[in-house]
């Protein structure tokens, strides 16, 4: 494991702020917005559709707290660049989109650095004000979208209104979550692309290194994977990039590239500050959560002894919803991992807490790696 401490020198203009929105192509977004409302503990934020005038497309936007998705499906059969994304990877993840300030000279540091500009700058208005717009292509068929919303007052963005889903009284008798905002967004690539990709948030958003971690240490006995993770200056976006490694079996990252058909977004990890409630509630609206081994809690409390750090929640409730624990000498940070949100092996989310501890939980990733192969072999994918 590698923590990167250079960040190299600060971008002469230009600031990457947030992650602003995750943008998925799905079958079905109404019924996709409606299940991450009902089991994850979203609520309606905008909506955009043929009342609001777009007649090829649908969407349905939910929020927490900073964390904003957006569900699209195709209105329009005829809209074949959806029709195909679909039919190739399923349900996922298209768009991660960026909050940013002097969107003009990150996209054209971007185009000259040879990044490929699918989506000029572009400025939309409504009565809140205006969001200058533009996206760049990255891995796979994912784009980065950067939004720039100095100027706008709105929910959303300019052509969204208030959200067709009126089941606000109804998510109000359940469970609070309490997911903060976005930690980071992993991406799978294909064998021997990590380096290629790592490079290109480099090169062309001008990214740094911040974490990265070979497979001599993140393996099992059938699967490994290498990872490497990129953030920008101020460290506030954190993009995770993955690839197999050679093995006895196939790879977690490898069974996802072949499922999706290409590099993409493999999982989300949300931020919490209270990772027992959050969890015990969300498997009480129905979620469904990868189990850790019982000998796992019987290794960490062993190590625990020796280590000057002290985990402060009870141990006995972290085993009970299989929660994981990653620590060092300054802090740990405690983590789980839903199962796949669709049945295509693909997409699934990570629910994270930290406490003075910026890692990924190397540590856990032999236990990750355990639980997520029991679901492999279940599927006959190992």
């Amino acid at each position: 494991m590698t923590s990167y401490t250079d960040k190299g020198p600060r971008p002469e203009r230009g600031r990457f702020i947030q992650f602003d929105h995750v943008t998925y192509i799905v079958g079905n977004a109404k019924q996709a917005a409606t299940y991450y409302c009902v089991h994850m503990g979203f609520k309606p934020l905008a909506y955009k559709g043929l009342e609001t005038g777009s007649r090829d497309i649908v969407s349905h936007v939910v929020k927490q707290n900073k964390i904003i998705f957006e569900f699209q499906s195709q209105l329009n059969p005829a809209h074949t660049d959806m029709s195909e994304h679909l039919i190739r990877h399923g349900d996922g993840v298209k768009v991660v989109a960026f909050d940013v300030e002097d969107i003009e000279y990150i996209v054209e540091t971007a185009r000259k650095r040879g990044g490929k500009i699918v989506q000029e700058i572009r400025e939309d208005r409504d009565d809140f004000g205006s969001v200058k717009t533009a996206s760049i292509q990255t891995y796979g068929d994912t784009v980065h979208k950067l939004v720039d919303r100095r100027n706008y007052s709105g929910t959303f963005l300019p052509g969204y209104k208030k959200p067709e889903l009126e089941i606000d009284d109804f998510l109000a008798k359940l469970p609070n979550i309490g997911l903060l905002h976005i930690d980071h967004v992993v991406g799978n690539q294909p064998d021997n692309q990590m380096e290629k990709v790592a490079q290109w948030y480099e090169k062309v958003l001008q990214f740094h290194r911040f974490w990265s971690v070979d497979d001599k240490q993140m393996h099992t006995e059938y699967s490994a994977l290498r990872s490497i993770v990129m953030a920008n200056y101020e460290e506030t976006i954190k993009m995770p990039i993955n690839e197999p490694a050679p093995a006895k079996r196939k790879s977690q990252i490898q069974e996802y590239v072949d499922y999706y058909g290409s590099a993409g977004v493999q999982h989300i990890a949300l931020r919490t500050e209270d990772i027992i409630s959050a969890i015990s509630n969300l498997r009480a609206r129905g979620m469904e959560f990868l189990k850790a081994p019982k000998t796992y809690y019987e290794m960490i409390r062993e190590k625990l002894k020796n280590s000057p750090t002290k985990v402060a929640e009870d141990m006995a409730m972290l085993e009970k919803l299989s929660i994981l624990i990653d620590y060092d000498d300054n802090g740990y940070l405690l983590q789980i991992f839903t199962k796949p949100m669709q049945d295509r092996p693909t997409l699934f989310l990570e629910v994270i807490q930290r406490r003075n501890h910026q890692g990924f939980g190397a540590g856990n990733f032999k236990t990750l790696f355990e639980s997520i192969e029991l679901e492999q072999e279940r599927r006959g994918n190992l």
